[in-house]
């Protein structure tokens, strides 16, 4: 009897701790397996500690039994640590990401994002025998940022009722629901799960009209070079909403226009329309212009009332650049940016503008309006004036009478509404309508310096172009001396520190 009371003692413990455990981890309500352990084990200890307080108080009296207990207690403590530890690491953890490119953390963009969620945004991922990796990591760089997110991989081999419920027709594919919003991602990446992100939590889409009637490239010609079905898709995956529009059968711009996109028109654009955009930037509009070449020159009076002067001429590289196209250089590769305008601001990317003109500032600042160099080409480049002999004879050579490079071929304006009201008019100008073309808008990083474009047109600067980061070889270059350094240092001092220091533990045994 005495046995089995003594055993009571060590089963109470047993039953309390294992009832504790399971109430902390995870930290859950009081449920019956929980209750249960804490109940018994509390009776069992009474139990133990009624019959057997005494003997208990006269063990620890012992000077043997103290040195146990504190030895125990050490024990214990270190144990309790560990247990803390482990406990805070998986509940508050720190990420570090040691590539150089930042692979493995979120844009500056995205984590404005999902920090911003309101409710809660729920992610499943179809993928074949539910599991992908690469995706894991992607989603738990987000996680990171936001508790509100929650994430499944599903394999819709097991689970096919999902996939019909969910709409699901291919693998690779990620479902987002957020509140009643839900949105299918095929071949996710960080760029276009934010935009997703965007979309469900964002107000209605934002209307782009598209300048017809005048030759412009299609917004429907995904086959040629000179369409445009690729900057259409770029606007629309980032929730904007495209439609063209015959300006010259209308009396005004639609009153929803968020933008209006004027790109490349091969034929003038006649005097009412001018008045319709001229009408419409007076009362806070948004255009965006993709210049023609110089033979084309019916925009030039609007933009030059909005402190924009367009050159009557080609920007000419004479830089020899590895698949640069044609040996006259007439498709200049800009790397010099504003750094202080929004839509340049941190952009550091190449891209290039073919057959561009010369856009600049047509004079200084003023309080109403402002215009400010978007971008640049190279030093080494200059503005053709002998148009006629680029487009007959294929040849081009600097003068006296052509502008010396750095030339300006992007602008930005910002301008006081006319009518007073609270949404100031803003333009970009781009010397160069091929610049997002099907064949150049992909060349370099072309689309995302657009997408800004547009987005800081429509006032949506939150939805940014985010280009895919890739792991690239990291190299150490070393000096002679630094490389002598490091092989006296790994090589010779190191090793003979340590033989000297056996040596001398050696003797001293000795």
């Amino acid at each position: 009897m005495t046995k089995l009371l003594q055993l009571s003692g060590i089963l109470g413990t047993v039953f309390v701790l294992f009832g504790v455990a399971a109430y902390v981890f995870p930290p859950q309500d009081m449920d019956l397996f929980v209750l249960f352990h804490l109940g018994v084990g509390a009776l069992l200890l009474l139990t133990f500690f009624a019959t057997q307080g005494v003997t208990v108080a006269h063990a620890l009296r012992r000077r043997s039994t103290r040195y146990g207990l504190h030895s125990i207690s050490y024990s214990l403590i270190f144990l309790a640590i560990l247990v803390m530890l482990n406990y805070l690491n998986a509940r508050y953890y720190l990420r570090w990401d040691l590539t150089e490119a930042g692979v493995f953390s979120l844009s500056p963009q995205s984590v404005r994002v999902v920090q911003g969620l309101q409710q809660d945004l729920e992610i499943y991922g179809f993928f074949d025998g539910g599991e992908n990796s690469k995706i894991v990591d992607l989603i738990e760089s987000y996680r990171y940022y936001s508790p509100r997110i929650k994430f499944e991989l599903v394999d819709p081999t097991r689970y096919p009722d999902m996939a019909q419920r969910f709409s699901i027709q291919e693998t690779d594919t990620l479902y987002l629901r957020y509140g009643n919003a839900t949105a299918n991602l095929k071949g996710p990446t960080e760029g276009a799960i934010t935009n997703a992100i965007l979309k469900l939590t964002g107000k209605a889409k934002d209307k782009i009209y598209f300048l017809t009637g005048h030759g412009e490239p299609s917004l429907s010609d995904a086959e040629h070079d000179q369409g445009f079905a690729v900057a259409r898709h770029a606007l629309e995956n980032s929730n904007y909403q495209v439609e063209e529009m015959l300006l010259s059968s209308m009396e005004a711009v639609p009153p929803d226009a968020s933008l209006v996109l004027i790109a490349g028109p091969e034929k003038p654009i006649l005097e009412p329309e001018t008045a319709a955009l001229q009408d419409y930037l007076k009362n806070g509009g948004r255009v965006l212009v993709l210049l023609p070449p110089p033979t084309n020159n019916s925009l030039n009076g609007l933009l030059r009332n909005w402190g924009v002067r367009v050159g009557t001429n080609i920007v000419v590289d004479q830089v020899i650049r590895l698949f640069s196209g044609p040996s006259l250089g007439i498709q200049p590769i800009v790397e010099s940016y504003d750094k202080t305008h929004p839509v340049t601001q941190g952009f550091e990317k190449r891209t290039i503008f073919p057959m561009t003109r010369s856009v600049e500032p047509a004079g200084a600042s003023t309080g109403t309006m402002e215009a400010v160099t978007l971008a640049k080409t190279s030093a080494a480049s200059w503005a053709e004036t002998d148009v006629e002999t680029i487009f007959g004879e294929g040849k081009a050579s600097m003068d006296k009478n052509d502008p010396k490079g750095p030339i300006s071929v992007a602008v930005g304006v910002t301008a006081k509404a006319a009518s007073g009201g609270e949404t100031d008019a803003k333009i970009v100008v781009v010397g160069s309508s091929t610049f997002a073309n099907n064949k150049f808008i992909q060349v370099f990083f072309n689309r995302d310096l657009f997408l800004n474009m547009a987005n800081w047109l429509v006032g949506d600067e939150r939805i940014l172009s985010i280009h895919p980061r890739s792991l690239r070889p990291s190299r150490l270059q070393l000096t002679e001396k630094e490389g002598s350094t490091i092989f006296y240092l790994s090589f010779l001092i190191l090793p003979e520190i340590l033989l000297i220091a056996g040596l001398a533990v050696w003797w001293n045994r000795r």
